[in-house]
């Protein structure tokens, strides 16, 4: 092939490639076109708003009595056992007597003695008062001294002291012999409620002290049929409680079943734990079944505020706020500045302030009303804020008052091109 032909076709090549750029270029946008802003949208929509607060709880009887032995010694006997039902006054346990039984025979002698001491010394009494009496009519007949007198006066005198220190004596002597009767009383322990056995504590021939407290020897629930809840409700929950509000909850023994109460008390008492503040809520639950046991862990949920058709929109709508490409691309979609609520107030004016100026925006929102708040709605195919009322809240969807209409498109989030327009690709011709 000759050189010119090479040459020529070089040029035809060239002039394709030129021709394909200069199409390319035609298609693409002007340079100064807004980047395109893509919105992900909800719908919103009418339906049921449950609200609730949801706390972990421990069941355990009305009434738990810990039983328990008011002497030390040894124990010789166990009549119930776990699970047992008992009467109030029923026998559970004795403790060996053998030595209290002594200390009443001991407390017994030291009353008798006591008695006998006090006769003796009434005895003595009667004595010095007739001696007295002798002594003072023969003085009066001057056939003793006035020391004799004196004498005998003191002795009836010493004499009727005695008698009072033997009453005395006979007194703590029956102290002591009601002190050794009780605590030979106390080697037989008995039940103080009907009830169930819970626990227990001891085994036959185990020794307990009670020298500075009661040892527990069992655990006495009064009636299993009736149970109580005591939750924990963190405090920024605990003021949308109040008594008298219905609660359910389950349990891991029967996960397919749902547990219902109501809280009958909330107590003033805070818990702090690794600097959590929480408040006990008390619920009554009945218990026919006895499905229920003591110690099991509750999963607590308190409806505090149901609707039954609201108009609820998503909490990430409420939550938006638009970003600058927004604003921007709203205001130019608008004929520039000054058109529209999201528009400028005149040249100079940066997009930030102009989006501090829109209903939507952090400035705009009036901290003495936390229940309004701006959703923005596709309307016309571009975002229109729209201030509304909310209501109940699911953590989820909230519920809203105002201009919003079921079934429209509510913006959750904006994403586009960081900022700038497209460039066109370059080429090269070899």
């Amino acid at each position: 092939m000759s050189t010119r032909a090479k040459k020529g076709i070089a040029w035809a090549v060239a002039a394709a490639l030129l021709a394909a750029g200069g199409v390319a270029v035609a298609r693409m946008k002007p340079s100064g076109a807004a980047p395109a802003v893509k919105y992900e949208t909800v719908k919103a929509e009418r339906g049921p708003i449950t609200a609730k607060v949801t706390a972990t709880g421990t069941l355990s009887a009305l009434v738990t009595v810990q039983v328990g032995s008011q002497v030390s010694g040894r124990i010789a006997q166990i009549l119930v056992d776990y699970n047992s039902p008992v009467r109030k006054g029923q026998v559970v346990a004795r403790l060996d007597p053998q030595l209290f039984q002594a200390a009443l025979e001991q407390a017994r002698a030291n009353h008798l003695a006591a008695q006998a001491n006090l006769e003796r010394s009434q005895v003595q009494a009667a004595q010095a008062q007739r001696t007295l009496e002798r002594t003072r009519g023969l003085a009066e007949k001057k056939l003793v001294s006035a020391q004799d007198r004196d004498n005998a006066q003191a002795e009836a005198d010493v004499a009727a002291a005695q008698v009072s220190a033997s009453r005395a004596a006979l007194a703590q002597a029956r102290a002591g012999l009601r002190q050794a009767r009780v605590n030979l009383a106390y080697t037989t322990i008995t039940s103080p409620i009907d009830g169930i056995v819970v626990s227990r504590n001891v085994d036959v021939g185990q020794t307990v002290a009670a020298s500075l407290q009661a040892p527990t020897l069992f655990v006495l629930a009064e009636d299993l049929s009736k149970m109580q809840v005591d939750t924990n409700v963190t405090e920024a929950d605990i003021g949308k409680l109040q008594p008298g509000m219905e609660a359910s909850f389950r349990v891991d023994a029967w996960p397919g079943e749902t547990f219902r109460g109501r809280v009958r008390q909330i107590r003033n008492a805070p818990q702090t734990v690794q600097n959590i503040v929480t408040y006990d809520a008390v619920i009554d639950v009945a218990n026919p079944e006895q499905k229920l046991k003591p110690g099991m862990t509750a999963n607590v949920v308190f409806v505090y505020a149901r609707r039954d058709d609201a108009l609820r929109v998503p909490n990430a709508a409420l939550r938006f706020r638009p970003p600058p490409e927004m604003l921007g691309q709203g205001r130019r979609g608008r004929g520039g500045a000054g058109a529209g609520p999201g528009a400028g107030a005149g040249p100079g004016r940066s997009e930030s302030q102009a989006g501090a100026a829109l209903p939507g925006s952090a400035a705009s929102e009036r901290p003495d009303a936390p229940d309004r708040r701006v959703v923005w709605v596709m309307r016309d195919e571009r975002p229109v804020p729209v201030r509304v009322h909310t209501g109940v809240s699911d953590g989820t969807v909230t519920e809203v008052e105002g201009g919003l209409q079921p079934g429209e498109q509510l913006v959750t989030d904006a994403t586009g091109p960081s900022s700038g327009p497209p460039r066109p690709p370059g080429f090269r011709l070899f």
